[in-house]
């Protein structure tokens, strides 16, 4: 989602020649394969097939492939996106090579390191080269941590970029009439996060909270991997069962993803990209974490959070079901212009 808008970009460029790898690291059909063919995204010309593992073995194998793959294909530069496993270690790679390193997202901090992705932000951040942030926080974040203000640009959110392109397509999708859905009447949920789905005491308050909820409206849950693999080994199969207005789905490709989403009545999510979509398309969000490393959803956006607080997230629906959420404005920059941005600035300064 994020890489779609730079590659064609860079495509366009008459001085940059783009390799497009991909480690790997999401592998899923539906979280990966399916989102390239969606996106129109060009097969990927060098794949590692990392697969999953833990954090550290991940890493280390991401990094021992990329290794060889810098030494063979010899770049000026890499650009990496966001903030997962991928992200930090081919930049400490590129790093060691004397590579140089662009990172697109950079300066977004939750500033909770017990998260695995602040400290891929940290390390990357603190070795890039050229810094591209989504926000006004990105750069005063970065400034904070002693990053040169000549290596920091403002250029928009990236994610929106391809938002703003798809809608056209995403209009076209039928998964609302393939799941017997009216627009406006049901919620979308997404959980991946370890603090809410790793631990049974966790994972049954959320969907207690929720049994609570689809007594209401609706409520729509595409599964992530990780969490139905967690949901069906912790035991609450019966309980999803008994929940007759829980519609439970596999991962969902982007367009059928973002039309259930432009549809719904709210979304309630840990995700940090959903946080921002619904801030530009007005749609009420409620988080379920204590933080977020993307708070100009919460000051400028739809966004609100409530942590792993249940009773305020039946509070917030309450809110939502009669129509008394906050109006947000969507931050600047936000305009679906950031790959132009983007590959002018690379153009000018490597």
């Amino acid at each position: 989602m994020k890489i779609a808008p730079i590659m064609d970009a860079m495509k366009k460029s008459s001085v940059i020649n783009p390799i497009l790898l991909h480690t790997g690291q999401h592998y899923d059909e539906k979280m990966s394969a399916l989102f390239f063919k969606e996106l129109k995204i060009s097969e990927p010309d060098i794949y590692l097939g990392v697969g999953s593992e833990s954090h550290a073995k991940q890493v280390a194998h991401i990094m021992e492939k990329f290794d060889d793959v810098c030494n063979t294909e010899k770049p000026d530069a890499i650009l990496v996106v966001g903030d997962v496993n991928s992200t930090m270690a081919c930049s400490l790679v590129a790093s060691k090579l004397g590579i140089k390193i662009i990172h697109l997202e950079a300066g977004l901090r939750s500033f909770d390191r017990t998260m695995p992705e602040e400290i891929n932000r940290i390390v990357t951040d603190s070795l890039a080269d050229l810094l591209f942030t989504p926000s006004k926080d990105g750069n005063e974040n970065l400034l904070k941590e002693g990053i040169s203000p000549d290596k920091i640009f403002l250029v928009g959110n990236i994610m929106i970029d391809t938002l703003f392109r798809f809608l056209p397509v995403i209009e076209k999708s039928s998964i609302i009439q393939e799941l017997d859905l009216i627009p406006q009447q049901y919620l979308l949920v997404t959980l991946h996060r370890p603090s809410n789905v790793d631990q049974k005491e966790s994972l049954e308050k959320i969907l207690n909270t929720f049994q609570k909820i689809q007594q209401k409206i609706k409520i729509v849950f595409p599964v992530h991997p990780r969490t139905k693999k967690n949901m069906n080994e912790l035991g609450f199969s019966g309980m999803i069962d008994n929940m007759k207005n829980l519609i439970i789905t596999e991962p969902l490709g982007y367009l059928d993803f973002q039309r259930l989403m432009t549809k719904s009545k709210a979304v309630i999510t840990d995700s940090g990209g959903i946080q921002e979509e619904t801030s530009v398309l007005k749609i009420p969000c409620i988080t379920l974490r204590e933080n977020t490393e993307r708070p100009v959803t919460v000051s400028e956006g739809s966004n609100v959070l409530v942590g792993s607080d249940m009773n305020k997230l039946l509070t917030m629906v309450e809110k939502i079901l009669n129509n008394k959420w906050k109006s947000g404005h969507v931050p600047k920059l936000w305009d679906g212009k950031t790959a132009e941005r983007v590959i002018e600035i690379i153009e000018t300064r490597l």
